[in-house]
């Protein structure tokens, strides 16, 4: 039985997209000093492929028309190997790393708020009202 029509599920997805973005950032932070690190990133599309179990394609209503959907399988944790922030080969820029990490967790406490509204919903239905 599916309840709120799977809202809480899509909440649990979101939240472990979260989770992964706050361990990749946090490996990012921790490494901003060791020589030839390459900073990584969380690949949110193929999170989203995974989620939803196939590819998203686009309706091509020409076949000279490009296709949104690409053959190849991206890994959830990108590596940015083409940028070089200092002269040790290092690729954490730490300013983006601390704005990347205050976005997520703002973005991680909304998904608990919503959870929690959802829970409270279904205990008030729960109690009866009371």
């Amino acid at each position: 039985m599916k309840l709120f029509s799977n809202t809480i599920g899509s909440i649990e997805n979101a939240l472990n997209y979260s989770s992964l973005k706050q361990k990749v950032i946090s490996e990012n932070i921790a490494n901003v000093d060791t020589p030839n690190y390459k900073a990584k990133d969380v690949s949110f599309k193929k999170i989203l492929e995974d989620v939803q179990g196939s590819r998203l394609e686009g309706y091509r209503t020409d076949p000279r028309h490009f296709s949104f959907s690409s053959g190849s399988v991206n890994p959830a944790v990108v590596t940015q190997s083409n940028a070089q922030y200092n002269e040790n080969g290092n690729s954490v820029d730490i300013d983006k790393e601390m704005s990347d990490l205050a976005t997520n967790q703002i973005y991680f406490d909304s998904l608990v708020s919503q959870l929690n509204s959802k829970f409270s919903i279904l205990q008030s239905v729960i109690k009866g009202g009371r």
